[in-house]
């Protein structure tokens, strides 16, 4: 599955009605010696949201890149739905295939209006001469308009994405990642920054994404993580492999849990 062809192909074979949509079995990545990822297994179901935590180092931002082709691993298997191996995909592969990932630092364009930002990143045909001639069909602007609504940005879609706050700018990189149709979602920190009541306005929002896409958010803000894990499985990373896994009562209980991340 090395060729773009063989990417749509299985997409359009990619079993999203059950099971996992992304798939890591025993993955291991070893820089000169280094173990960053230790046989690490999990999987994230369809339309779940699943918060993984752990302290620095465990292994979290190596693991987003193994999933996201930035990194390969040593061993160990990746598959996106049921046939897509991640391994044998080139980054951009694989965003097209339907994995999105935003980093911590929001990078928008500063000099484009918040509209302007979601229009560049709507999924459409990028090639010079469409761009530049393109008109956005009434589907497309509402389309750019719902956006606006989830995001918290509508009535502010004129003005520069420069001039936003930080965790404005921080939803509107998720909607520029919505506006790729990703099925899904991979957040690094995203309320790193924030203040209280964009924290909590960023919990409304991925509840309100929850089932619509299946989203893997990584955070150190372990009210957040409570906000948004509800009943769902909070995954805890240590020395690059699983340490612990369940509920957010669980894993706060659990005595590893403690001793290497939480503490007393």
């Amino acid at each position: 599955m090395s060729s773009m062809n063989d990417g749509r192909i299985a997409l359009q074979g990619l079993d999203t009605t059950h099971g996992a949509i992304l798939y890591l079995e025993e993955i291991s990545v070893v820089f000169d010696g280094f173990r960053a990822l230790n046989k690490l297994s999990l999987d994230i179901s369809v339309g779940e949201l699943r918060c993984i935590i752990g302290p620095n180092g465990a292994g979290k931002t190596t693991m987003m890149d193994v999933i996201t082709g930035k990194t390969r691993p040593t061993s160990g298997t990746a598959f996106f739905g049921q046939t897509m191996d991640l391994s044998r995909m080139s980054e951009h592969e694989i965003a097209h295939a339907g994995i999105g990932r935003k980093f911590q630092r929001p990078t928008v364009f500063e000099q484009h209006t918040v509209f302007e930002n979601l229009e560049l990143a709507m999924k459409m045909d990028k090639r010079v001469r469409p761009t530049l001639f393109a008109r956005l069909s009434s589907e497309q602007r509402g389309k750019i308009d719902e956006i606006l609504k989830l995001i918290r940005l509508n009535g502010s879609e004129q003005r520069l994405a420069g001039l936003l706050s930080h965790g404005q700018k921080q939803w509107l990189e998720i909607g520029m990642l919505l506006m790729q149709e990703p099925q899904l979602i991979l957040l690094d920190e995203p309320v790193a920054g924030m203040s209280d009541a964009e924290t909590a306005r960023t919990a409304e929002l991925l509840n309100e994404l929850r089932g619509k896409h299946s989203i893997m958010v990584v955070e150190h803000d372990m009210g957040f993580v409570a906000e948004i894990a509800q009943q769902g499985v909070v995954t805890v990373l240590h020395e690059g492999s699983v340490l612990a896994q369940g509920r957010m009562d669980e894993v706060q209980a659990d005595d590893r849990v403690i001793e290497v991340y939480l503490g007393r």
